[in-house]
């Protein structure tokens, strides 16, 4: 008989549905570890814009891969695989279950999928394909892609810069498409059971409102100000992928004098409302999903129970 693999909880869902806190209740439940799945709490001193856990919640539930890089020095989903797999080892060493909380779908996806032999950044093409995307906007740079490459052109959305951007950028790197070089990657078996969980309110306008009133309680709490902080330091630029977190990219903005503090108020909450659709969008397409309404008061027994079902 093959030997089970060990359980490993990926709890996923768009910004503002309140994944933390049923990642906090699920630790203190479950003998169950987090690590964190968010491209923006990586980085330190990005604490309040990317509504990082507070010291409090930390301390009484440690998340993983917070905090671990400068923000002048990039990560990627690649950079997270390797990490995230080495604390799951960890965790499930120790007896215990691995809980990947976030809504970085990207880094969710090459943890499971694993990573293709892409050539590396290259700065000369990257500014090369932001000066055409300029010029000719976003939908220049999609038209192209869709000629070279239709398959990714399908996958990527026309106004997902940086995955554009990227698919152009392997492409004129290595001559061969990112389509061709994902078909080239051995498929292997993941280590881990993975119980995916999708955590959203089901009601739209929720989401909405959550959204708008969250990003209110960052500006009371000091955001421009961190953000005003980051931009002092000298070494940090709108470019790098820190600064291009949604919130980040349109505070620093903002303190170029880029409109009054209700245009941003406007640009981040709608910036912030794209960004959960396009979330939503990669998890109506992930395989096996269990969805959660996070309005629900039984919303973390649905968890639990999904959990036993797994044989937990």
């Amino acid at each position: 008989m093959r030997e089970r693999r060990p359980l490993a909880i990926l709890l996923m869902g768009p910004t503002a549905a309140g994944k933390t806190d049923l990642a906090i209740a699920l630790h203190e439940r479950l003998d169950c570890e987090l690590i964190s799945m968010d491209s923006a709490m990586v980085y330190r001193g990005m604490d309040i814009g990317s509504a990082k856990p507070s010291p409090e919640e930390l301390a009484s539930a440690p998340h993983r891969l917070i905090d671990i890089r400068d923000p002048a020095d990039p990560y990627s989903a690649a950079d997270f695989r390797e990490d995230a797999r080495r604390e799951m080892r960890r965790i499930t060493a120790a007896g215990r279950i691995p809980l990947l909380v976030g809504g970085t779908m990207m880094y969710a996806k090459r943890l499971l999928e694993g990573v293709a032999n892409l050539p590396a950044a290259d700065p000369a093409i990257r500014a090369e394909l932001a000066r055409e995307a300029e010029r000719s906007g976003l939908a220049g740079l999609h038209a192209e892609l869709a000629r070279v490459d239709p398959e990714s052109s399908r996958r990527i959305h026309p106004n997902d810069p940086q995955r554009l951007m990227r698919a152009l950028e392997v492409y004129r790197a290595s001559g061969t498409t990112l389509t061709e070089l994902w078909h080239q990657q051995q498929p292997e078996t993941f280590p881990w059971e993975v119980l995916s969980i999708g955590f959203t309110p089901f009601d739209r306008s929720v989401l909405h409102t959550r959204i708008a009133a969250r990003f209110e309680v960052m500006l009371e709490a000091g955001f421009i100000a961190e953000v005003e902080s980051l931009k002092a330091r000298g070494d940090l630029h709108p470019g790098l992928p820190s600064m291009k977190s949604v919130g980040y990219r349109q505070v620093w903005e903002y303190l170029d004098g880029q409109g009054n503090l209700e245009q941003l108020r406007h640009r981040t909450i709608v910036a912030t409302r794209q960004l959960a659709k396009r979330q939503l969008t990669w998890l109506r397409s992930w395989p096996g999903l269990h969805w959660v309404d996070s309005q629900s008061r039984d919303a973390l027994d649905d968890v639990l129970k999904f959990v036993r079902e797994s044989g937990s």
